[in-house]
């Protein structure tokens, strides 16, 4: 990474400097933060321990929980501790391992959509070859390959913006290290890594959703072709808590990342943010979970074995 920067440590801005909202604000994260470790880490101990959700569609959905859990761990306790003692400053390599992580597990996120819908799709429209297509050595192929591909992303990013020099300005008008929030302080010529991080991720963004929405046309075409009311309801449900889950993710990502950096407000940013990173994350295991039939049978049967 070629870096002439002469900074050391970045000055968070965080969401608001009003003291009466701090204390308000911290303990509203504090009980999303709560609500997300809770969803996050129970799907995935309900999976761990209820042989029958030893499926591929569960094994993606226990990696979407864990990179919820992960991404959300990035941002939420250093935005609770600024609100809680007003400590905003961030070390140049804290702010740059904040970004890589947060990427990563960000487009681990994204790929892994990608995964279930084609987990959907082969439900859906090949039921009868499903065992055969999704066996377990792709399901760990798919999701080693999404990890795979999250760390090359984020390296990119990383790279990218950081190879900029930040020698008149400190100061982040973001409450994390954000690439767009960072990379606008830079006074270095900014061209090539704008058009750098646009195509790494309008590629990775529209190649991602086109493969989803091709999975949806399918299952939606094979859907309308179903004759029983019970089959068509369940075809349906199968897929319904995905797409809600994609329609919530790939809304904010493309606002929030496909855009050039000279039109971005950073106080629209900051609150498309806040969803983005904090909210979604738990968001996601309550969409699953209240439409998941399975998921409810395995909490009942662990909450009755404890008693």
């Amino acid at each position: 990474m070629e870096n002439t920067t002469e900074v050391t440590w970045f000055v968070l801005l965080g969401l608001t400097n009003d003291p009466q909202l701090q204390l308000p604000l911290f303990i509203t994260f504090l009980l999303i933060y709560i609500i997300t470790l809770v969803g996050n880490l129970g799907i995935i101990l309900l999976i761990l321990l209820d042989s029958r959700l030893h499926t591929p569609m569960y094994i993606f959905l226990s990696n979407l929980s864990l990179v919820d859990f992960c991404y959300s761990s990035t941002i939420t306790p250093k935005v609770m501790a600024g609100f809680l003692t007003g400590d905003r400053i961030i070390s140049y390599n804290a702010c740059a391992s904040q970004m890589f992580f947060f990427a990563h597990f960000a487009d681990v996120e994204s790929y892994l959509l990608v995964s279930m819908a084609y987990d959907h799709y082969v439900a859906v429209c090949k039921p009868l070859h499903y065992a055969t297509t999704m066996t377990t050595h792709l399901c760990v192929f798919l999701v080693i390959g999404c990890y795979i591909c999250g760390f090359l992303n984020a390296s990119i990013y990383t790279v990218d913006v950081f190879s900029l020099s930040f020698c008149e300005s400190n100061v982040i008008h973001h409450f994390f290290c954000d690439v767009l929030a960072v990379m606008i302080i830079s006074r270095s010529d900014k061209y090539i890594n704008e058009l750098v991080l646009i195509s790494v991720a309008s590629f990775n963004i529209i190649f991602s959703l086109i493969l989803i929405l091709i999975s949806y046309m399918f299952i939606f075409t094979n859907i309308l072709k179903i004759n029983s009311s019970e089959g068509y309801r369940k075809a349906l449900s199968t897929c319904t808590s995905h797409f809600t889950a994609v329609f919530i993710y790939y809304g904010t990502v493309i606002f929030m990342y496909l855009q050039p950096t000279s039109s971005h407000s950073m106080d629209t940013d900051k609150i498309v943010s806040v969803f983005y990173s904090i909210v979604i994350p738990m968001l996601n295991p309550l969409v699953y979970s209240m439409r998941n039939k399975e998921v409810k049978n395995a909490f009942t049967k662990v909450v009755l074995r404890s008693r």
